[in-house]
């Protein structure tokens, strides 16, 4: 399927790109001194794992329903995306530990015109990884691929902070680089949490957004023969969902005629909406006293 080998092209292009920028980024924050270099280098190791979270559970997700699995592995993408955010909250806590202690301790850095370059160097490379992965993550609707994204687009921001941090250094204001430092370690825990949620969400079986629901409720309504509906229910199923509702049609019509407008219903739904993977419908009869 070309849903799974994109983001398996994804995944082992974030693993490559973040493994140059960390050895980069760490060899010139050890010989610089420079917390905000050092965070960064630990940002991009959380890159490297999460790439590789990616990478498994694409995998794993990518396999197809079985006997034991009768709706697929889909959820994997949601596990690993949950090892995605917990790595990443424990990458800020070493940022944010290690900035604090740098303020405190009055720490300075030895500033080198190859800290800006690898901040100019981390910024196209992100760039250029953000650009690749939002555009997939927009197309197939993919948790791991969109966490993925935001982390490039995060990094975009943060070698942006350390270049100012650098700026600073050449005036030798170096508190701004622990300043940084701490920056950097909060968003990489505000993204951490965010996809922490959106995984919870999937694995505790939210229901489809009110979006979506709107639009299945559209297609219904185009049907005239349906006079009801009730018990409307959702459960996900990898990045899709699984619907499932009572209609209600005309008593005088034969089980033939009453089941051929739900099949033709499920049908219509899951071709037009992308996020539907399955759709189940009972049918009861409807007498003129209901009304």
């Amino acid at each position: 399927m070309q849903r799974f080998k994109d983001v398996k092209k994804a995944s082992i292009l974030g693993i490559a790109g973040n493994l140059f920028l960390l050895i980069i980024k760490g060899i010139i924050g050890l010989i610089t001194r420079s917390e905000a270099m050092i965070a960064d280098a630990f940002n991009s190791a959380g890159d490297i794992v999460s790439s590789l979270m990616t990478y498994i559970g694409n995998r794993i997700a990518s396999k197809p329903s079985d006997e034991d699995h009768n709706l697929g592995h889909g959820k994997a993408e949601y596990i690993y995306s949950m090892l995605v955010s917990i790595i990443i909250i424990m990458t800020s806590y070493i940022v944010l530990k290690d900035s604090i202690i740098s303020i405190i301790k009055h720490s300075k850095f030895t500033f080198s015109p190859y800290l800006i370059i690898v901040c100019i160097i981390t910024i196209v490379v992100k760039l250029s990884l953000y650009l690749y992965t939002s555009k997939l993550g927009k197309k197939y609707h993919n948790l791991l691929i969109e966490a993925n994204s935001k982390d490039h687009r995060n990094d975009i921001f943060i070698s942006l902070l350390n270049l100012i941090s650098c700026i600073f250094a050449l005036k030798n204001i170096y508190i701004v680089d622990s300043i940084v430092g701490i920056l950097i370690g909060l968003w990489i825990l505000l993204t951490g949490i965010k996809i922490f949620k959106e995984s919870y969400n999937v694995l505790m079986d939210k229901c489809i957004s009110d979006e979506v629901k709107t639009q299945v409720f559209k297609i219904i309504n185009t049907h005239e023969e349906i006079k009801k509906v009730i018990h409307f229910n959702s459960t996900p199923v990898g990045y899709k969902y699984q619907i499932s509702f009572t209609i209600y049609v005309d008593g005088n019509l034969s089980t033939f005629e009453s089941h051929k407008i739900a099949d033709t219903l499920e049908k219509e739904i899951d071709k037009k909406i992308d996020e539907i993977y399955l759709t189940v419908i009972h049918v009861n009869p409807w007498e003129e006293l209901n009304l």
